[in-house]
């Protein structure tokens, strides 16, 4: 489904630093009322999706939107496991509306902390590097950014490992 969007709408969510889809998602997540089981899917579907399309990217070798991409399937991940473990900053996220990139961080710092597991930490930190300096600043060349592929797969396997504890 495609839904259109007046430009002006698009402008200024840009304006706001806004992602219309996530935003669109949150929206929609919130308002329909979920399980957590259902939006933990929902989010490690996205998770795969992301990942699938940084693939494709890869394969074009456009850095710029393999970084997005790789990034977005980070973030998705990340939201996976906040939902698995009811951290603080999915229960933020819920009534704030949204995902701040900082909830992110913290979720990132916090689930490496509880469950042992440094990788959370470092692919946070890799996501945010190429959604800063691949992304925005298109700093990077695809050279310098597939390999950091490794890293998200990982992320995404084990978001999708840990919801299959969620009853």
């Amino acid at each position: 489904m495609q839904i259109p969007i007046p430009k002006k709408l698009i402008n200024k969510a840009k304006e706001l630093g806004l992602d219309i889809e996530s935003v669109v998602i949150d929206f929609l997540l919130r308002e329909l009322s979920f399980n957590p089981r259902d939006e933990a899917e929902i989010h490690l579907e996205l998770a795969e999706k992301y990942l699938n399309e940084a693939k494709k990217y890869i394969d074009r070798r456009d850095p710029v939107q393999a970084s997005e991409k790789m990034y977005k399937a980070v973030e998705e991940a990340l939201k996976v496991l906040a939902i698995i473990y009811k951290m603080p900053e999915y229960k933020k996220a819920l009534k704030e509306g949204r995902w701040w990139i900082q909830l992110l961080g913290k979720t990132a710092r916090r689930l490496t902390k509880i469950l042992n597991e440094p990788r959370i930490e470092s692919t946070w930190a890799i996501a945010y590097d190429l959604h800063v300096w691949g992304f925005h600043e298109a700093k990077y060349e695809i050279n310098e950014v597939k390999d950091d592929i490794a890293h998200i797969e990982w992320i995404v396997k084990y978001a999708k490992e840990k919801i299959k504890t969620l009853v």
